[in-house]
């Protein structure tokens, strides 16, 4: 007799359908486990050999095959500990046969017989809703698991000795409650910053559009300090927006105690992380720092000091809004919708922009060629906002707060975002949620402007030698001014505003 149990292998954030199949014959004692698994899979045979023993369960001394199917998908990961080890025992009749008809089962087996919590529950749980399965889960991982849906049967159990008795009818495992982690404290506040008008409203474009930022400055002058407030005037995620972030998070291991986070995210890699770690990759294709910032922001400091290939290898997600990972015998796509905020010196020494400074290294110019010379015009090419960030004056410390904080900035941003959301729904495009995101036919439909504002861009077009996509990025954000200054129509003061955060773009262009 061959026992059945359902389990899951990832690819991406996709959970296929793996069939666990023990079989327990007579034979020379053995235990096998077939069906290409990686090393933590073959380790599992001791894990549950020692965890059945703990529990109180002796494996007979018969040849034990377990095959994963289908064989030729590779199978990774500790999560396939616990429906062995279930397999197994409806194999040998210490629970019912047919309990496990049905469900979806994961989870990391210690050698006490306890459950651990394991990566991927969540699009686990998603997987198995859709075909109608109940799911068993480790108990740390029963709140992530319950947000998949409010009706599906979730077994949560933090042992082995706890789910025989669940399936004998002698405990009552309940049914976990999806949780949100609570916030750690307040996100830095904009009404912090003393000056910088200009770059808080470059700020608030930004976040009002999805756009791309980069803010060119002197050290000193308050970059990374701006881009760590962008967080406070960004929306919450929806619930849609909130799964599909958490599906990655979980995939990567990063959801503790199974509770999920409406924050937006914000990640921030440093400069000498390498390409797997910024786009993904490695052995087993783990998503990397741009997936993890889908719908949050990702922030690059000291732009130029990344190597030149990872910085290239943003190019198509930030096109495109997902990342292919390609292996021998196998595709991987994660998605990697991000704004891209980024931050630079003007020059090496970054004190370039400083009246009458002197450059030790040689002309200011030369420097500045050289240091801004390392990014790809292309690259630039995606940003939507170039932003000169001026150096802080001792004046400008001793000034009082601001008089507006991320508060209200962050009310303007949410009715922006949500009148851009309700346009592309009335249009048939619900999954445009920001006009960065709106492309080709779509774009000229909600952002041509008037004609006034249409002679302007034609005139700037040829001027600044603008691309298709510079042309089109141009009319993103002067659409997104429009929502802001709750406009219907583009106008030409969008236009020129929108064109203002271009010009810095045509100059670091012709040093690169």
């Amino acid at each position: 007799m061959v026992q059945r149990v359902t389990t899951v292998a990832f690819e991406g954030i996709e959970a296929r359908a793996v069939d666990v199949q023990v079989q327990v014959a007579p034979g020379l004692p053995a235990f096998n486990v077939v069906g290409l698994p990686d090393k933590a899979v073959s380790e599992a045979r001791e894990r549950v050999r020692a965890a059945l023993v703990a529990s109180g369960l002796a494996l007979p001394a018969r040849r034990i095959t377990v095959n994963l199917a289908p064989a030729d998908l590779p199978k990774e990961g500790s999560h396939y500990d616990l429906p062995i080890a279930l397999g197994l025992m409806g194999a040998i009749g210490a629970i019912p046969p047919d309990a496990l008809d049905g469900c979806t089962v994961l989870g990391e087996l210690g050698l006490d017989g306890s459950i651990a919590a394991v990566a991927g529950v969540l699009p686990t749980a998603i997987a198995a809703n859709g075909r109608g399965d109940a799911l068993i889960c480790p108990a740390a991982c029963g709140p992530e698991a319950a947000w998949a849906s409010p009706d599906m049967a979730i077994v949560a159990a933090g042992s082995l000795i706890q789910l025989a008795n669940h399936f004998k009818g002698t405990q009552v495992l309940s049914r976990p409650q999806p949780r949100i982690r609570a916030a750690s404290g307040a996100l830095p506040d904009l009404a912090d910053i003393k000056g910088q008008e200009s770059a808080k409203r470059a700020l608030e474009i930004a976040a009002a559009g999805g756009h791309n930022m980069l803010m060119i400055g002197p050290p000193g002058a308050g970059k990374s300090m701006l881009a760590a407030r962008l967080p406070s005037i960004l929306p919450p995620l929806s619930p849609s927006e909130l799964l599909e972030v958490s599906m990655i998070a979980s995939v990567a291991g990063e959801i503790r105690d199974g509770a999920l986070s409406n924050r937006r995210p914000f990640r921030s890699p440093h400069h000498s992380a390498s390409m797997p770690a910024l786009v993904g990759g490695g052995l087993k294709a783990r998503p990397g720092e741009i997936s993890l910032a889908h719908n949050g922001v990702l922030f690059l400091d000291e732009l130029p000091e990344f190597e030149p290939r990872v910085l290239e290898s943003l190019r198509q997600p930030l096109e495109t809004g997902e990342v292919a990972i390609a292996r021998v015998n196998h595709r991987v796509t994660y998605p990697a919708r991000f704004m891209l905020v980024a931050a630079m010196n003007p020059c090496k020494c970054g004190r370039a922009s400083e009246p009458g400074f002197a450059c030790r290294r040689g002309p200011i110019a030369r420097c500045t060629a050289e240091y801004q010379g390392r990014l790809s015009g292309p690259l630039l090419d995606r940003i939507d906002l170039h932003v000169d960030i001026a150096a802080v004056s001792a004046a400008d410390l001793v000034l009082p707060p601001a008089a507006e904080g991320s508060a209200a900035v962050a009310a303007r941003v949410a009715q922006a975002r949500d009148l851009q959301a309700r346009r592309y729904e009335a249009l048939g495009f619900p999954h445009v949620r920001t006009n960065a995101q709106a492309q080709g036919g779509l774009l000229e439909e909600v952002a041509t402007p008037d004609k006034a504002g249409l002679a302007l861009i034609r005139e700037a077009a040829d001027a600044m030698r603008l691309s298709a996509r510079g042309y089109h990025r141009v009319l993103r954000v002067a659409r997104t001014l429009a929502d802001l200054a709750g406009a219907e129509r583009v106008g030409r003061v969008h236009v020129a505003e929108a064109l203002a955060y271009r010009t810095r773009l045509d100059e670091v262009r012709r040093a690169a």
